[in-house]
């Protein structure tokens, strides 16, 4: 178990700047383009698609008040349901579960938004993040927009 994290909402600048910290630190961990998510402007108009009221960014930090953890909420077009993203442990914090405390703690904080339904999409080649998501009780679910990346798994568990 983690020793000494403090898991919060992302609300001062500093968070944001933290958490875009974070986001880069993902995406270049995937090893893959993710313009075709529009990252570039996710990250330009943060809080954006994950401001309250209907969505949620969490920020894990250390003993020493560093970011090692974040992951994202938002909502979907259909109603009752969002979406979990950008899930992410820095190397530092990996190993000690900080990943499920953050997943379990969107999770509340969807259930808490009152939404019925949160989906998420992994890669493959994330192992350990496809286990810990069957884990939390995530089902495979079809498909909800179009991927370039092949292989892409689609993942859904109702609250």
């Amino acid at each position: 178990m983690v020793a000494h994290i403090t898991i919060e909402s992302v609300r001062t600048k500093t968070d944001l700047e933290d958490t875009k910290g974070l986001f880069l630190a993902y995406a270049e961990s995937l090893g893959v383009d993710l313009s075709f998510q529009d990252f570039q402007l996710e990250l330009d108009t943060l809080p954006g698609k994950y401001a309250a009221p209907t969505g949620e960014l969490l920020l894990a930090r250390d003993v020493h008040g560093s970011p090692i953890g974040c992951v994202a909420l938002r909502s979907m077009p259909q109603p009752g349901c969002c979406e979990m993203k950008r899930l992410y442990v820095h190397p530092a914090g990996r190993g000690q579960g900080l990943g499920r405390i953050l997943a379990t703690a969107i999770i509340q904080a969807a259930m808490e938004l009152t939404y019925c339904e949160i989906k998420l999409d992994t890669l493959p080649s994330m192992t350990a993040a496809v286990a810990l998501y069957q884990q939390l009780g995530f089902k495979p679910t079809d498909p909800y927009y179009h991927t370039p990346l092949p292989g892409t798994k689609f993942l859904a568990r109702k609250l």
